[in-house]
């Protein structure tokens, strides 16, 4: 998401906000972009695959089309989800928040790496 009041033409990195926690990013903050510009930040990454993944827990959005579903993929999946804790219209589904995690994993410019099980 961007920060309202974001000029199009000038799009700055404390521009882009997580979609789930509102937090801007920054130079140590690593963000993974989902569709029409929907971003998830390391730290929201990191609650919702601990919750999802290794707690094996996690929630099930409505099925109701105009309720949303996933904000990163905007599909609906019949699978465990994470809410942001701010913003109750916001889930990351399992598939994404597994791709998500598998990408920053992977990435050489940030030292995020999976949770697991402690």
């Amino acid at each position: 998401m961007q920060r309202p009041g974001t000029n199009p033409d000038h799009v700055e990195m404390t521009d882009i906000l997580c979609d789930f926690c509102h937090r801007a990013w920054s130079e140590d903050q690593p963000f993974i972009e989902g569709h029409r510009g929907a971003c998830i930040c390391g730290r929201c990454l990191t609650v919702a695959y601990s919750e999802i993944e290794t707690n094996q827990s996690g929630v099930r959005p409505e099925a109701d089309p105009d309720a949303g579903g996933c904000r990163m993929c905007l599909e609906h999946r019949d699978e465990p989800h994470w809410q942001s804790p701010v913003d109750p219209e916001a889930f990351i589904c399992r598939r994404c928040t597994k791709q998500s995690a598998g990408v920053l994993h992977k990435s050489p410019d940030y030292a995020w790496t999976k949770p697991t099980a402690g």
